[in-house]
């Protein structure tokens, strides 16, 4: 069943000055199987309650976009009329517990309902921006909080009897694929900087094809970029990486690029764009870390360095980086070979880092070469079968002799393709 209300509102007054938006309330009604999925226990009781004191709750955001698209949510976010002060009240009310409500003031309740968490947070209007925080009032109006959201197809709400509140077209965007800022693209940008990478994430999930942006909302990044700057690196790198992990990663790179948004977010300004060009064709179906595709742009080991200190990047997700620019070059195939997996093999018997054969295979997948990875993968390293404890018992006592035969005995042991076996290889400290 499906209807929709149009309502002429006029002029209204937002977070930052007086606008006008063009809008009108579209509904539906929403009954698929992955909707009914989420009436848990927990969920039904939650909603009783809210009922019972009379106050509106409804499914906001990201959740009501996934079951438009007929997506399961993984997570769900609630939206309410009722303060932090009535929601504590009703759920004390209740015996309901409630946690980590370190985001009251921002009118976020955590409760927990047979043993299932639910995050509430009341509506609200932006007072105050500063490009990364915002400080909020509340509202009863489900007009004035969807109007403050980012993106027309992340302001919808869903109410439980299956009703979809959708005032900006957002579920009209989602049918055809747009993703579109709500509103004015650099009045909402300026509230939130982090919004530019925000759009480039839901750009590579949501749209078809690259290249189908709107001028104007291109022009309005391009003119905010620098406001990055004054983003923390751990949410930027929240975000990057999950444009990564999109669809259109080549194109949207490229964009990220020619919008001249990289050197705000902690890329370097002298990129390798054709190495990275490269690697996205080499990964396609490989579901590469996002450090294998990132890894691509930096031509030495600093770039990785600098990046860590604008991001804060996590200790594995660096090493990795260091670990590509280092051996994309040394560490390669013997093309001509007739073993060309066993550069790498002989890499791994010698490492010692616990972390290595991940790494490599990371490696093969930035290098284009899916047989050698699938060879790697099924491989397992043998262990070297001599230890410092047989040589002594073959007579000899001095440590740097010993690790030197060591050493020796790897070698032939690595030429005989691992197939040596103790007393073989023990005979030649012997004859020696």
């Amino acid at each position: 069943m499906l209807r929709c209300l149009l309502h002429p509102w006029g002029p209204s007054l937002g977070g930052t000055g007086l606008h006008l938006l063009k809008r009108h309330l579209f509904t539906m009604k929403l009954q698929s199987p992955e909707f009914q999925s989420l009436f848990t226990e927990g969920l039904k009781s939650l909603t009783e309650l809210f009922v019972k004191e009379k106050h509106e709750l409804r499914i906001a955001g990201g959740a009501v976009r996934d079951l438009l698209n007929g997506v399961k949510p993984q997570d769900v976010d609630f939206a309410t009329t009722a303060t932090p002060e009535q929601m504590k009240g009703l759920f004390q009310a209740a015996g309901v517990r409630m946690i980590n409500n370190k985001g009251e003031k921002h009118g976020t309740i955590t409760a927990r309902l047979h043993q299932e968490n639910f995050e509430i947070t009341t509506l609200r209007i932006d007072v105050v921006t500063d490009g990364r925080h915002a400080e909020v009032e509340f509202t009863t109006d489900w007009l004035r909080d969807a109007e403050r959201r980012d993106l027309t197809i992340n302001s919808m709400f869903l109410g439980f009897d299956g009703t979809l509140y959708d005032y900006f077209n957002g579920y009209e965007d989602l049918k055809n694929k747009k993703v579109r800022f709500v509103g004015h693209a650099k009045k909402r940008i300026q509230e939130d900087y982090l919004r530019i990478l925000r759009y480039f994430r839901f750009y590579g999930r949501i749209v078809d094809k690259p290249g189908d942006h709107d001028p104007e909302t291109l022009e309005a990044i391009a003119e905010n970029a620098s406001g990055l700057a004054g983003i923390s690196g751990e949410r930027i790198w929240v975000e990057l990486k999950k444009i990564l992990g999109g669809n259109h990663v080549n194109h949207l790179l490229h964009l990220i690029y020619d919008l001249d948004v990289a050197p705000y977010i902690g890329l370097p300004a002298n990129a390798s764009l054709e190495e990275f060009d490269k690697v996205c064709k080499n990964v396609e179906g490989f579901s590469p870390k996002p450090m294998t595709l990132l890894a691509s742009l930096f031509k030495v080991q600093d770039d990785v360095t600098k990046l860590d200190l604008r991001l804060k990047i996590s200790k594995e997700e660096k090493n990795l980086g260091l670990f590509i620019v280092r051996h994309r070059q040394d560490l390669v195939k013997a093309v001509d070979g007739p073993e060309p997996l066993k550069p790498y093999q002989d890499f791994l018997i010698d490492c010692r880092e616990p972390d290595a054969g991940a790494r490599v295979q990371e490696l093969l997948k930035y290098q284009g070469e899916p047989g050698l990875l699938r060879g790697l993968q099924r491989w397992s390293v043998p262990p070297f079968p001599v230890s410092g404890h047989d040589i002594r018992k073959a007579g000899i006592s001095s440590g740097k002799e010993i690790g030197a035969l060591l050493q020796q005995l790897r070698d032939q042991w690595k030429q005989s393709g691992y197939q040596m076996q103790k007393d073989e290889l023990l005979s030649h400290v012997r004859k020696s």
